[in-house]
């Protein structure tokens, strides 16, 4: 962190101002994305995105950090079912998250069942952002003849994200109860799905 970031902002003593010159609070910059297709060359961040959440977090079951290979993978399989992969790019063209939809199990009778994944990058959490990701990733979901979309997420730790998915018509459906162990303790899973008509 910069000094300038905790320290408060200094001010001339008001016989050095300027006359007549009114001091106004510094404003705030807004928040500002765009979002768009992912491609390949998003991959490295989406990378280190994600694998922020493997060593820091119970949001995903990984406890192995993803390589560039894998996520190459994964993202070649969306691309080849027709499935959206989003990103969204800050102004100066930082990555500041990613939300993506696979599929819900191999079997072909699955093919219009998904499950989705969005992950934020630290600094965009609580700004909107998921809510945008998702409400796009739902949209193009339902132009690619998706049908299903369900969300399994952690039954600790993730009560933000259940809530973003209950705000957009997501009905839980199930739990699934200590079935992951990671950091030392045991997890569960909430089931959440979303009929797209």
């Amino acid at each position: 962190m910069l000094e300038e970031e905790y320290q408060p902002r200094r001010q001339l003593p008001r016989e050095l101002r300027a006359p007549g010159r009114v001091e106004h609070p510094p404003l705030e910059v807004p928040f500002e994305y765009e979002i768009r297709d992912a491609v390949e060359t998003d991959l490295p961040y989406i990378r280190e995105i994600y694998n922020h959440y493997v060593a820091n977090t119970v949001v995903t079951f990984d406890e192995d950090a993803m390589t560039l290979k894998e996520w190459r993978h994964k993202f070649a399989w969306t691309q080849k079912l027709n499935y959206p992969f989003l990103v969204a790019m800050s102004p100066s063209g930082t990555l500041l998250g990613f939300a993506y939809v696979s599929a819900w199990k191999q079997k072909a009778a699955y093919r219009r069942t998904v499950e989705n994944s969005i992950y934020l990058g630290p600094a965009a959490t609580g700004k909107g952002l998921g809510r945008a990701l998702l409400g796009e990733l739902i949209t193009r979901s339902k132009a690619a003849g998706i049908k299903e979309i369900l969300a399994v997420i952690a039954d600790q730790g993730a009560e933000a994200s259940i809530k973003l998915h209950e705000s957009f018509g997501f009905k839980e459906v199930g739990r699934l109860g200590r079935v992951g162990f990671k950091f030392g303790h045991w997890l569960g899973t909430v089931l959440l799905q979303k009929s797209l008509k």
